[in-house]
């Protein structure tokens, strides 16, 4: 099993930045990929950027691209996501994934974090 734990959500004006942070401990050397989900109010969970944790491959959604950035720290078994420019329709609960197996927009997930709220206020 693999355990995920998020943090670095909160309230930000438009046009603010935050840091998202997923640290993963348990069988950590099963996971090949891991990335972030979001899922506004009233709206399907969807898919924001996935890294692969070894050779650092990312995706992005398109809503998110040039403003948003995924890292990883593998010494930290830590993915980050870089918000700046965010916007209002950015709120949302912000959820890690890790997935055995890498896919561009991380469809075969295996563990979920708890999620962290982002607010972006206008």
């Amino acid at each position: 099993q693999v355990q995920l734990v998020e943090s670095g959500g909160g309230l930000v004006q438009a046009g603010g930045s935050l840091r998202l942070s997923c640290a993963a401990s348990g069988r950590t050397f099963s996971i090949s990929a891991a990335g972030w989900f979001r899922q506004a109010p009233g709206k399907e969970r969807e898919f924001v950027a996935a890294i692969t944790t070894v050779g650092g491959i990312s995706n992005y959604a398109d809503s998110v691209k040039g403003r948003f950035t995924i890292s990883r720290d593998n010494a930290k078994n830590t993915v980050y996501l870089q918000m700046n420019s965010l916007k209002p329709e950015d709120t949302a609960v912000y959820f890690c994934a890790a997935a055995r197996l890498w896919t561009t927009r991380l469809h075969n997930v295996d563990y979920w974090g708890q999620g962290t709220q982002v607010t972006v206020s206008s």
